[in-house]
């Protein structure tokens, strides 16, 4: 079986291309697949292939500085689900381009973890008491594969259009404790910054994403299967690759 993993830690990176030169030789002797991504704001990898040489990869990776808290997400498969290996230095490791969602220098954004919001969703509200809203900040195609049940999804195909296509509900979730969700968690973490410098002290973020839902919780409260950005297409709630015939 193939290990696969799936990574993002916010930190500031002085040198990004003397970063990435470094882990892409690691991945290469290890015979790793997958992309690296290493911008001044931290680094988002998505990396492939036998446990042991993935395994070794990841303590290398902690041994970095500033990245021995960088939180791995794991699924396994068949096959190797990426055709090549990659490392891209860029701007920022989630494309945004919007002020206000920079996460250096502060704190993050308030986090719920699986575990509680599976509980809020059990009881049909937060600790408090406060309706809790749920707010997909992926695109339309990432989307059609499986959400959140009564989920808020928007009608995007790039996550920089966020903003303007939240615009309109900004007002309707206002009394609700809203939880902002994605695959992994680098989307929803800049966008619950972004929200919280716009006024939205309300909104949280999902603590790992959709993939750190399915290994602490499972499918419960989830329509559907996660959409994920290799050749598996989309991971049902065990984190296996959904068959063929039902992508």
């Amino acid at each position: 079986m193939i290990l696969n993993i799936a990574a993002y830690h916010f930190v500031a990176i002085d040198d990004p291309q003397a970063l990435a030169d470094a882990l892409l030789a690691r991945a290469q002797a290890a015979d790793l697949r997958g992309t690296l991504l290493v911008a001044p704001e931290g680094l988002n990898v998505f990396l492939a292939g036998q446990a042991p040489a993935v395994r070794d990869f990841v303590q290398a990776l902690r041994a970095e500085p500033g990245l021995a808290q960088i939180v791995i997400k794991e699924s396994w498969s068949d096959a190797v689900p990426f055709a090549r290996l990659k490392a891209k230095v860029k701007p920022e490791i989630i494309t945004f381009r919007h002020p206000g969602s920079e996460p250096l220098g502060r704190d993050r954004a308030p986090a719920v973890t699986p575990q509680t919001l599976a509980r809020w969703l059990d009881q049909g509200h937060d600790d408090a008491g406060k309706p809790v809203r749920l707010l997909d900040t992926r695109n339309e195609e990432e989307v059609g594969h499986g959400t959140f049940a009564g989920a808020l999804t928007l009608p995007i195909t790039d996550f920089t259009q966020l903003p303007e296509a939240l615009a309109p509900h900004r007002a309707a979730l206002a009394d609700a404790t809203v939880v902002s969700f994605c695959t992994g968690g680098v989307r929803c973490e800049k966008a619950a910054l972004w929200m919280h410098d716009t006024g939205m002290a309300n909104v949280l973020q999902l603590e790992g994403g959709i993939l750190g839902y399915f290994e602490q919780v499972g499918g419960r409260h989830y329509d559907g299967a996660c959409f994920v950005f290799d050749d598996r297409l989309a991971l049902t709630p065990d984190l296996r690759p959904v068959a063929a015939d039902q992508a």
